[in-house]
């Protein structure tokens, strides 16, 4: 709170403070302690305001106590509208009784009424100078941004878990409570974040263990999944031991862990262990026990990032699932089957990278009969032999041809008007595109096929789905771009097919083309229903037209 000591310091105090933050970070209590400071008179009777409030005078006890006359503290979760903001007004125009200031502080300030915002604003604009408001919220983007605009605001962040872990701690001490770390540790990372949550749990743990708090009686009482197994559930699922993966759900579900929580849990340790492989020092938290250290260093030395990253992907997925189905244990259980299956299936970086060096594709130990695992693989470029040429292929050559008509023959007898304009119905497109008529561009791809090109003459066939004034607007288009005579006409004839169709015929003899390559082949023989969705094109490094060595797509 440097900002907040400083205005204290030098006497710049705010008219109106807003403190927003997660549940139990201590925003009421943070704007309490700052009505002691700026009413504070000291020990003495004499003091000023002061950023370390003694706690000994008449006006830090009465506030301490609720029962400061000029402290008026509201709920606006259960006092929303005009009439209480009234209320609360008539009072701002009399000076405090005793203290300094007179301090109005607001709890939950975003459930206030759109009218009790409005009747607010004029006196948070211009209040009288012995009256501070101090607003606290959990919801910012609810609250009016010509209220946010006439606060100072101050964002409490969620307590870390190891801070909150010592906190409880001391508190189990005082309270002669033993509670070991673990357990500790276990209610820091259910408070998240939140100091009011933590003390509760705490407080419900101290009942239900009968004074001494342990990890397997909250874990049970919390319906989380015990650490321990919940690392032994892991550790099946990457081996693809789907039984035992199976078996440990049942086991857990049992005991009363919800399946959704077991998901969830699945999903913290997979991030937690992908954390270690990047920065390793996030294993010597406080929070985290010796067993769990060491465990998950294991684990994250042994497995990959693919296979980590892909894990969370399939988790998160699955998380969806579970919340959605109407079974959710049936929901866990199908997207553990999926995990372990794929646990031991090469990445497809491994398979190419196999497959380019000349050996056979890794073998993964599926089992017998799998079902066809819809899967989608990267865009794949068939490379060509070195004693191939560097031109387009038989088949892409013919359609791209077919799909830009021969220019009209110029009749001998005319004389022949060269423009500056485009010179082909390609560069119409173009220019079209460039101009940003989305609406033409989506007609002339899709629903124009070309009958005949001339400079400053088109004649095209229109599909049904064209717009009806297509050739009058984009001649009118190009003669005002290009400044020269454009006709556009529309023809009878069926002309050439449209953009569209030739491009998707392109694409279809590019994924055949791709698909007799043996690399290919190979890895659509390993991937047992992928299929190839794309076919993409890496120009050369040396590529003039590629500067900053991007693919094209």
């Amino acid at each position: 709170m440097r900002t907040l000591t400083n205005a204290i310091e030098s006497g710049r105090l705010a008219h109106a403070y807003l403190f927003t933050g997660v549940r139990g970070v201590g925003k009421t209590t943070t704007a309490r302690i700052l009505a002691r400071a700026l009413n504070c008179i000291g020990p003495d009777g004499q003091g000023g305001p002061t950023i370390s409030p003694c706690g000994e005078c008449e006006s830090c006890l009465a506030i301490a106590e609720d029962r400061h006359v000029d402290v008026v503290e509201m709920d606006a979760a259960s006092r929303t509208g005009v009439a209480d903001i009234r209320e609360l007004i008539d009072g701002v125009r009399y000076r405090p009784v005793s203290a300094r200031n007179k301090i109005y502080i607001i709890d939950e300030v975003h459930m206030l009424s759109t009218g009790a915002f409005n009747a607010l604003l004029k006196t948070l604009e211009e209040p009288p100078e012995s009256v501070v408001f101090i607003f606290a919220t959990t919801e910012i983007r609810k609250v009016p941004m010509t209220v946010l605009s006439r606060c100072q605001r101050f964002d409490l962040r969620r307590v870390e878990a190891e801070v909150l872990a010592v906190h409880l701690a001391a508190i189990a001490k005082q309270e002669e409570v033993q509670a070991s770390p673990a357990a500790l540790a276990l209610i820091a990372r259910a408070a998240d974040g939140s100091v009011r949550d933590g003390l509760s749990i705490l407080d419900q743990a101290i009942a239900h263990c009968g004074g001494a708090v342990e990890e397997e009686a909250l874990g049970a009482m919390l319906g989380l999944a015990d650490r321990e197994k919940l690392f032994d559930l892991f550790e099946a699922l990457m081996g693809g031991n789907i039984a035992e993966a199976l078996a440990e759900l049942s086991r857990q579900y049992a005991a009363g862990v919800d399946p959704i929580m077991v998901l969830v849990d699945l999903l913290e340790l997979t991030h937690w262990l992908t954390r270690i492989k990047v920065t390793p020092d996030a294993a010597n938290a406080i929070a985290v026990a010796e067993a769990e250290r060491r465990r998950g260093g294991d684990l994250a030395e042994r497995l990959s990032m693919a296979t980590l990253t892909r894990c969370w992907q399939m988790l998160l997925k699955a998380l969806g699932e579970a919340r959605a189905a109407p079974n959710s244990l049936a929901a866990a259980e199908m997207a553990l089957v999926r995990i372990a299956y794929v646990s031991d299936l090469p990445t497809p970086a491994d398979l190419v990278k196999s497959l380019s060096d000349g050996g056979d594709a890794p073998a993964a130990a599926a089992p017998e009969n799998p079902p066809r695992k819809p899967a989608e693989t990267a865009p794949v470029s068939a490379p060509q032999s070195p004693s191939a040429p560097q031109s387009p292929s038989a088949p892409q050559a013919a359609l791209a041809s077919a799909a830009q008509p021969e220019p009209a023959e110029p009749d001998p007898g005319e004389p022949v008007a060269v423009l500056s304009g485009p010179q082909s119905f390609a560069q119409v497109v173009a220019l079209v595109e460039e101009n940003q008529e989305m609406l033409m561009l989506s007609d002339l791809r899709a629903y124009v096929r070309l009958v005949e090109f001339a400079p400053g003459r088109i004649e095209i066939h229109s599909l049904d789905g064209a717009s009806k004034t297509l050739a009058n607007d984009l001649g009118g288009k190009l003669s005002g771009w290009t400044g020269e005579r454009w006709i556009v006409t529309v023809s009878s004839q069926e002309g050439a097919p449209t953009l569209d169709e030739t491009a998707a015929t392109i694409r279809a003899a590019r994924i055949e083309e791709a698909s007799n390559h043996p690399l290919v082949a190979a890895a659509l023989e390993t991937f047992t229903g992928a299929e190839i969705t794309d076919v993409r094109d890496r120009p050369m490094k040396n590529d003039p037209k590629n500067d900053k060595g991007d693919d094209t797509a």
